[in-house]
């Protein structure tokens, strides 16, 4: 019977990196995959199985014991207490949960391949570039692949030699003797760290790096409807892998400047707007302002200071393509400060004729007080 354990794939490849790979780096691959792969970024059918898997192998090799047991053991390791679990404290032993659980194995290792970096900028855009959406350009400095070797990090783009000391494997074997017997071990190659080349003739260009940097100017679709701090994100926009690992991704943060006059709030956008006391009380036809242009609307008799209006239409439209979202309108009555002798003496024949009784007011009673009155408390 197969184990499950030999279905899984080794947590280093699962995060790109070297078994040697230090807790930073460790952190920052796991970042840049859970973004490439969260299920809420990346619709691909395969995304969420791949987003737990990353976290499985971050949540393993992230807990100094849990990746000595893994080291040691592999997949067998799961479920095992701290330490070794046979108190012999040798790594030998892996060998030995390798032939009992199917994790031997027997081909060439496969050297490893990481993913470039992923890089992150800032993009500023005008309300209405927000609202309408944009073409707009973003300056970076970035790794890219070294035009003199093609990536190879050879002269001339030669390809590299196999490394003589692992014959191109990647890794060392040892054979140890133990009280069981005979065991093998394998540990990554020193001489060309795991890769099982080695670059005899670096490239001038690079210096045998492989990548060169670059300050590029690149091109980005903001759609219409973009949200302060929403982030898009360029496939393959990123840095160049150090190793012929596919290039990272470019995530661009939208950051809105405030307009004049318009507030948004999701779809909705909100204006404000003042009348003065004879346009409430008779009701006027108005020019509202909207981020479309001007729009007639009919102010009617009676509006009442902070009461509110609703234009359809007049907000936001989604960035997943339904529709706009409205204007909303708030009035506010504007009482002048200064009055001219003639209009003092029409407001005070108005104030006789309105009479001077004061009108209690009802007092707003939130959705909570109407709980506690359902509830009696």
């Amino acid at each position: 019977m197969t184990d499950r354990t030999t279905q899984k794939r080794d947590y280093y490849d699962v995060l790109g990196v070297k078994r040697t790979a230090s807790a930073d780096e460790l952190r920052r691959a796991y970042r840049s995959l859970a973004r490439e792969y969260h299920p809420d970024i990346n619709n691909a059918p395969e995304a969420e199985e791949r987003f737990k898997e990353i976290n499985e192998a971050y949540e393993v090799l992230s807990d100094s014991n849990r990746r000595s047991q893994y080291d040691r053991f592999g997949h067998a390791a799961n479920g095992m207490p701290g330490g070794d679990p046979f108190g012999f404290g040798g790594s030998p032993f892996g060998d030995i949960f390798e032939t009992f659980f199917g994790g031997a194995s027997t081909g060439r290792r496969r050297p490893t391949v990481s993913k470039g970096q992923d890089l992150q900028v800032t993009v500023d855009l005008e309300f209405e570039e927000a609202i309408f959406g944009a073409e707009k350009e973003v300056e970076l400095t970035r790794f890219e692949t070294c035009e003199g070797c093609n990536g190879t990090r050879m002269r001339d783009g030669q390809t590299p030699p196999q490394c003589e000391t692992c014959s191109g494997t990647g890794e060392v074997r040892r054979v140890q003797q133990t009280i069981l017997g005979q065991f093998m071990t394998s540990t990554a190659c020193s001489s060309c760290q795991g890769e099982g080349v080695k670059i005899t003739d670096p490239c001038p260009r690079c210096r045998g790096k492989g990548r060169v940097t670059h300050a590029r100017r690149i091109s980005v679709t903001v759609p219409p409807g973009i949200d302060e701090s929403a982030t898009l994100r360029l496939s393959g926009q990123g840095e160049a892998s150090p190793n012929g690992g596919p290039p990272g991704n470019l995530f661009v943060k939208a950051r809105i400047k405030p307009h004049a006059y318009f507030t948004r709030q999701g779809k909705t956008i909100s204006l404000q707007v003042g009348v003065n006391i004879a346009q409430a009380i008779l009701g006027d036809e108005i020019e509202l302002q909207t981020i479309d242009g001007p729009v007639a609307f009919k102010l009617p008799s009676a509006t009442q200071s902070g009461q509110q209006f609703r234009l359809k239409g007049k907000g936001v439209p989604d960035m997943r393509g339904s529709d706009r979202g409205d204007q909303i309108v708030t009035i506010h009555v504007i009482i002048p400060k200064e009055l001219t002798s003639e209009q003092r003496g029409l407001v005070e024949q108005l104030g006789q004729t309105l009479g001077s009784e004061l009108t209690p007011q009802p007092v707003h009673r939130g959705f909570f007080d109407k709980v506690k009155d359902a509830l009696g408390v």
